[in-house]
């Protein structure tokens, strides 16, 4: 992206203050992930679990306050602005999605590399209940941000060099985690089957 190494750039003056800003504006409107951030950030202070702690919790609450902006925003706006800035047809199967899986479909958006200020925008658009919103955005971004301080942690460069490839590689990421989401899902249903019919 042009101008992207700039403003990483100057955020990166600015410290976990610019974390959190960074986090919390990309959650509403603004394009660059606050991966790009987070991951030298965590890198460098690899050594400290506090300071990994401290990063993984500022990314994550950033993250989910910036989507209940963004959930506000879509309440109010967003069927027109994604009318206008999208497909109608693509918000409508979005839209869907949430009608369907709720706070599971909320869950998929906030640990996958998918945009996750769309998901917030129609999340409010379809009027899905804040509370909901929150824990899903919370539980999935604290999951997707958590694995990559633990791998940075426990592997360093190596980690980096692997999630850094998976970022540049979206659709695959994406691909894999709602493969995994979906087995988790299928083996819960079965689970859950099993005990249904149990004497």
């Amino acid at each position: 992206m042009i101008g992207e190494d700039l403003i990483l750039d100057f955020f990166n003056l600015f410290g976990p203050f610019a974390l959190a800003l960074l986090s919390f504006t990309e959650a509403i409107i603004q394009p660059i992930p606050p991966d790009l951030m987070f991951l030298p950030m965590a890198y460098d202070e690899r050594n400290s679990v506090t300071m990994l702690l401290w990063l993984w919790f500022i990314v994550t609450f950033a993250s989910v306050l910036g989507a209940v902006v963004g959930h506000a925003l879509g309440k109010r706006y967003g069927t027109k602005l994604l009318d206008r800035f999208g497909k109608p047809q693509h918000r409508e199967r979005l839209e869907y999605l949430f009608h369907r899986y709720g706070t599971w479909g909320m869950f998929i958006a906030a640990v996958s590399p998918l945009p996750y200020k769309v998901f917030g925008w129609i999340a409010g658009a379809s009027d899905m209940k804040l509370r909901p919103f929150i824990l899903a955005g919370i539980f999935g971004r604290g999951l997707r941000f958590g694995l990559e301080a633990l791998m940075i942690y426990l592997y360093g460069e190596a980690a980096m060099d692997a999630v850094s490839w998976l970022l540049d590689h979206e659709i695959i990421m994406a691909v894999v985690l709602l493969a995994i989401l979906g087995l988790a899902v299928w083996w819960f249903n079965a689970k859950k089957s099993t005990f249904q019919g149990t004497p």
